[in-house]
């Protein structure tokens, strides 16, 4: 039986006869093709309609049609022939890089210009064209040493980038050496070797890689240096999969539009002397460029535009033909900030002095639509005539300057209120104190703070109180003067800076403030909430050294006005004695925080005695702070961390110190910890805890956690959750100085506490006052009758621990027993 293989056909389609007789005998001569001829498209459709041809090869421009939009019906799967048909384009007159560019989007597998026909057969003959396959996707490489982040950014891109990743900017380079990328994605912030510094590598060794920076909001000042430097664009993180895709796209085809720039401007120049092969060549690009989203434009040396794209009827809504031989200045809308003078570039661009100029202007637009845009120029010089050409790339990058003017906004601003935020804050008052230093003045300083509203926020939750503080807000802005400024800079707390304002009108001011949030009705949810203010006042009058002394100043005043009972404004006075206490007792309260911050802390222990059996049940662990050398009780420190609010910083000092204590000590079987209230509300102690004792591998079951009566009553529901969370870790709870809210029996049966510790108060008269001896016998009945121990302190005599024995409590510690010591003294 005979075999027969199929003679392979070729589409040949060219609407020159000429060009079409040509290319026909050079394969027919040098192929085993069999040729079928086209000269209009109808013919050629209609071929591939009916035959299945094995190759196509077309050039561009046809009869009411084009070669474009051929390949696109071949690769569409319309017609008889398979869609992956190698399709080669013969171009009588073409841009390169551009050609290419769009030959590669529209499935075209080869591209040649006309004069290098010859190479054809061979092309055919050993299938010398790139597979549709492998011009689907450009190459990218993302350079990023976070796992996840890698991870999606592969997700979000592998549909349009062959994707490879390094972890680190050292590997990153040897990858990019190795293998040629469309598009490079850096990271900011890498280890080792900074993003900074690979880029600045890449564009020593090949200045055309587009790079986009990956940067988080607080690194935007190095993407700005790292564009400066040749990166194409950035993205912030965390980003959008479209807002990723977007920019990726746009800097991926930069290159492109760069390299067709200059080789569009290169033909113009060298057929300058030639104005009908000019006009040719410019239908042939015009045809090009408008496929492209970015605006091409060519300027005479006047500034006049001589060439546009359709892009830029998109852009401005006007037409090419109304846009042609008018200035570029025409088109640029003028800065609305004093001294900035767009004109400025458009002259140094004319001047001749430089050979590529790039800024960004607000181009006009028909629809009154803000649009910023960046525009990159290039100037050449015709070689017989010193006439310049300048062409260029006009790209959209408003969303880039809005993303920019929004995080300045957001800098400057508070979020909830749109009022200044602190940092602004501090800088004014710098100024406003240079200023009066410099003999201006004097100028104001409110600092304001609302009374009571925490019980709207505990109450109705924070959504509620938002609303309020913006009302707030706006009330206060109301009263001020344009020149007056107003600043939130904590949770209730405003700052007014007033330039100018003697101290008499100042603090009649801020009785004025004080007296409109008085009367200001807070309705929420049919309920009426009274929001008070308190307000310092303090003169800035260039008397002091820094702007923060000034501060000061108006928080002495601002505890003054609390301390004088609220709702008031009052004027700092270094002179006045309710001012000297306060500013001694910030100081203190200061001097303290410092201290508990750098751990200063020494904790002493006392026993705590089984009162049947008179042996050591476990120790109660008592903080000191040690203070230039002595030792502070913790009576003088507790009551100013209370009031500053950093109980939750000393808890949780403790309780670390206490656990390597445990850890460092065997004697001390079992020890009890004292907790503040605001350990109630401190999110970060349990995990604390969890983590202490896995590191030092330390049983839960040696700690009992102490908190007093008062504060467990405040939030029974917290205090029950926080008890259950101690539990389950296996730690024990006990009441302290129980009995002082007798009438609270009920709620022993609340709180899943192992002990209850009386009150001191009860036991160091217990032997001489019948009425201490009737509430410790009652608190020991309720306890027992709870199953819960009882533990009595302050115990001084022989005689009360009898007594306490007798009544049947279960532990005691005091003096009588054996004084709190440095661990070292216990055993």
């Amino acid at each position: 039986m005979s075999q027969f293989r199929r003679t392979k056909q070729l589409l040949l389609l060219n609407t020159n006869r000429e060009r079409l007789t040509s290319l026909e005998k050079l394969l027919t001569e040098k192929t085993d093709l069999k040729i079928l001829p086209a000269y209009t498209t109808q013919v050629a459709i209609d071929t591939l309609k009916t035959q299945s041809v094995d190759y196509i090869v077309s050039n561009i421009n046809l009869d009411n049609f084009d070669g474009w939009r051929l390949a696109r019906m071949v690769r569409s799967g319309v017609l008889k022939c398979s869609s992956e048909t190698p399709f080669i384009i013969v171009a009588n007159t073409w841009c390169e890089h551009i050609a290419r560019t769009t030959a590669r989007e529209f499935g075209i597998n080869k591209l040649i210009a006309f004069s290098e026909c010859e190479q054809l057969p061979s092309i055919l003959n050993n299938d010398d064209y790139l597979p549709v396959s492998d011009m689907k996707k450009s190459s990218l490489l993302v350079i990023e040493d976070n796992e996840d982040t890698r991870q999606l950014v592969t997700r979000i891109l592998s549909t349009r980038f062959n994707i490879d990743t390094a972890e680190d900017g050292e590997q990153g380079l040897i990858q990019w050496r190795e293998k040629n990328y469309d598009l490079v994605l850096l990271d900011v912030m890498l280890p080792g070797m900074s993003g900074n510094n690979v880029l600045d590598v890449m564009m020593q060794e090949q200045p055309s890689q587009s790079v986009v920076i990956m940067t988080a909001n607080h690194t935007m000042e190095l993407a700005e240096e790292l564009m400066l430097n040749g990166a194409a664009d950035f993205v912030t993180k965390p980003f959008r999969a479209e807002q990723l895709r977007g920019v990726c796209e746009s800097a991926a085809r930069r290159e492109d539009f760069i390299i067709s720039n200059k080789q569009f401007a290169s033909k113009v120049k060298s057929l300058n002397e030639s104005r009908a092969q000019y006009r040719n060549i410019s239908e042939q690009h015009q045809h090009l460029l408008d496929q492209l989203g970015s605006v091409i434009i060519e300027l005479n040396e006047q500034g006049e535009i001589c060439f546009l794209n359709k892009a830029w009827e998109k852009f401005t809504g006007y037409t090419i033909d109304e846009s042609n031989q008018k200035s570029l200045l025409d088109f640029i809308e003028k800065p609305s900030s004093p001294g900035a003078y767009i004109s400025n570039e458009v002259k140094t661009l004319l001047s001749g002095k430089t050979s590529s100029h790039s800024f960004e202007f607000r181009l006009k637009n028909k629809f009154n639509e803000e649009l910023w845009v960046e525009a990159k120029f290039d100037v050449n010089l015709s070689d017989k005539e010193q006439n310049r050409y300048i062409s260029g790339t006009i790209d959209n990058v408003t969303s880039r300057k809005k993303a920019q003017k929004d995080l300045e906004y957001l800098a400057m601003h508070d979020g909830l209120t749109g009022l200044y935020n602190r940092v602004y804050f501090e800088n004014e008052l710098k100024q406003y104190s240079a200023t009066a230093a410099r003999g201006h003045g004097p100028h104001a300083l409110f600092y304001l703070d609302l009374d009571r509203f925490k019980v709207i926020n505990d109450t109705l939750g924070h959504h509620h109180g938002d609303v309020v503080l913006r009302n707030i807000s706006s009330l206060i802005q109301s009263r001020i003067r344009e020149a007056d400024f107003i600043a939130r800079i904590g949770g209730d707390e405003f700052a007014l800076l007033l330039p100018n304002t003697d101290m008499q009108t100042a603090l009649k001011l801020a009785t004025n403030i004080c007296q409109l949030l008085d009367s200001y009705k807070c309705e929420i949810e049919e309920q009426i909430f009274k929001v008070n203010c308190s307000i310092g006042v303090a003169e800035i009058n260039g008397s002091e050294f820094s702007a923060q002394d000034y501060m000061k100043h108006a928080d002495i005043a601002l505890y003054a006005a609390k301390k004088m009972g609220r709702n008031t404004a009052h004027l700092y006075n270094q002179n006045d004695i309710l001012s000297k206490e306060l500013q001694a007792s910030l100081e203190w309260a200061r001097t303290l925080h410092q201290a508990v911050a750098d751990d200063n802390l020494i904790l002493h222990f006392q026993p705590i005695y089984h009162i049947a059996t008179r042996e050591i049940a476990y120790y109660e662990a008592l903080v000191r702070l040690e203070l230039d050398g002595k030792l502070i009780m913790p009576g003088e420190f507790i009551p100013a961390l209370e009031r500053e609010g950093d109980m939750s910083l000393l808890d949780r000092q403790v309780i670390s110190k206490a656990i390597y204590y445990l850890a460092e000590h065997s004697g001390l079987n079992k020890i009890a910890i004292n907790l503040s209230a605001q350990g109630f509300s401190d999110e970060r102690l349990i995990p604390l805890l969890q983590e202490k004792l896995q590191q030092y591998q330390i049983d839960a079951n040696r700690i009992i956690f102490e908190l007093t009566e008062s504060a467990s009553l405040t939030n029974i529901a917290a205090t029950q959750k926080i008890i259950e969370q101690l539990s389950e870790l296996g730690c024990e709870f006990s009441i302290d100085d129980f009995g002082t809210g007798f009438s609270t029996f009920t709620y022993l049966k609340q709180l899943p506490a192992q002990s209850v510790k009386i009150d001191g108060s009860f036991i160091v008269d217990l032997a001489n006052n019948s009425v201490d001896l009737a509430l410790v016998k009652a608190i020991c009945e309720v306890a027992s009758a709870l199953n819960k121990r009882t533990v009595a302190e302050f115990v001084e005599n022989e005689e009360t621990l009898n007594i306490l024995a007798d009544i049947g409590v279960t532990y005691a510690q005091g003096y009588h027993l054996c004084k709190p010591q440095p661990v070292e003294g216990l055993f």
